[in-house]
């Protein structure tokens, strides 16, 4: 059974070693997106199963480029079309990393 994990921590993402693993900088129980943000996670759960259809290799740890509370996410019209994000990778085998800005979060 293919299996995708989602990690909130970089560090975590790269030491558990999961078969195919999804990285986002966002906060600590917010995983799969703001409280009521239908579109954004969706988007999210797209990702996640777009990696388990066609990552190219196990092992694989993905950073994706979304930005908390900064976008806007269109509909997933095809949720059988892979989502680009999910299953980038570079040509000579290892996994693109989107530089994704640091956010402060207020206190």
């Amino acid at each position: 059974m293919t299996t995708v994990a989602l990690a909130l921590v970089k560090e975590v993402a790269e030491a558990a070693r999961a078969p195919r693993m999804l990285y986002l900088h966002w906060p600590f129980g917010h995983a799969l997106g703001e409280p009521g943000n239908v579109a954004q996670q969706r988007t999210i759960l797209h990702d996640l199963l777009s990696m388990a259809r066609a990552a190219s290799r196990p092992g694989l740890v993905i950073e994706l480029p979304y930005r908390w509370r900064r976008q806007t996410y269109p509909p997933i019209v095809n949720w059988s079309a892979d989502s680009v994000e999910a299953v980038r990778e570079k040509p000579d085998g290892s996994a693109l990393r989107a530089q994704i800005p640091q956010v402060k979060h207020a206190r």
